[in-house]
């Protein structure tokens, strides 16, 4: 996945994102993991923004780990686990 469609985001693109929107069940699943993970985030409602909606609409809810997509659609907890170990150990 690439970071090149962040740029909208308005120095958001560090730390972990959560791009989703009002209403999705996927994107409620995705903050389910997030929060059991225990790692801080910040959710990013793309209905706020027309550049975001286009870009994003298809594959939310997407999660954004230092500027770089990680997730669509699914997040894998173990592997969100195994990269947030990789960037406390930083």
């Amino acid at each position: 996945m690439s970071s090149a469609d962040l740029d909208g985001l308005d120095g958001l693109a560090d730390g972990l994102l959560l791009l989703g929107k009002p209403e999705c069940h996927l994107c409620d699943d995705a903050r389910d993991v997030l929060e059991r993970v225990g790692a801080s985030f910040t959710e990013v409602d793309i209905t706020t923004d027309d550049a975001l909606h286009a870009t994003y609409l298809e594959r939310i809810p997407v999660v954004v780990l230092d500027g770089v997509e990680r997730f669509e659609l699914f997040v894998d907890e173990a592997a969100l686990r195994r990269l947030l170990s990789k960037v406390r150990r930083r």
